[in-house]
């Protein structure tokens, strides 16, 4: 799928797979019906990985890059993610604040020609329960399944939203309401959401 048609989307779906020792995430358009379309990007995260690096590819084949996201630092708690596209030239960053998270996860994306959207957690009391669940003896290793959203706006104006759907797995329904944002930067913050969500 060429940039111009996907910039043309307005909604997509992010599915996690599971594996023992790395994230795997599916990136599909929406269909019409709500179900899972064409395939648009494959991503393999490491666990523990020290300076965070995830490369989403075209398909499952890791043959082709879509887009990537890399940690400036290898520790910084409310660090800067550098977006690039296929043949790493810069698109966007994004990041967390980490003062604002505390409470309510809080993340800065940041497009040329566009602004800083700013995303936080649509409901304050999912936002605390999910920091005593990550607290809890032996409760911390099972997924937390609530729904959650994020929504993101630019001076005030919705963005996009990333919503997290009740399930085991993690998945979730990335709705764009902005036209000039890039959706592979938009992505990438999508899956940034799950794979960087404890750190």
């Amino acid at each position: 799928m060429d940039v111009d048609e996907l910039q043309a989307q307005t909604r997509f779906l992010v599915r996690q797979r599971v594996r023992l020792m790395v994230n795997q995430y599916e990136v599909r358009l929406a269909a019409a019906d709500g179900s899972e379309g064409e395939l648009v990007a494959f991503a393999q995260q490491k666990r523990m990985a020290f300076k965070e690096q995830v490369t989403l590819y075209t398909d499952d084949s890791k043959t082709r890059p879509f887009v990537s996201f890399k940690a400036r630092k290898v520790i910084d708690l409310g660090g800067a993610y550098d977006v690039a596209d296929e043949h790493g030239g810069p698109i966007g960053v994004f990041r967390k604040d980490f003062r604002k998270s505390l409470l309510s996860s809080t993340w800065h994306l940041e497009q040329p020609g566009v602004g800083t959207a700013t995303g936080t957690e649509r409901n304050q009391a999912v936002a605390v329960l999910r920091r005593v669940w990550e607290f809890l003896p032996f409760v911390n290793n099972v997924p937390f399944a609530w729904p959650y959203h994020f929504d993101f706006a630019v001076d005030g104006r919705p963005a996009f939203s990333v919503e997290k759907k009740f399930a085991l797995r993690d998945r979730y329904v990335i709705d764009i309401a902005d036209p000039a944002l890039d959706r592979r930067l938009v992505i990438a913050q999508a899956v940034a959401l799950d794979a960087l969500q404890s750190r």
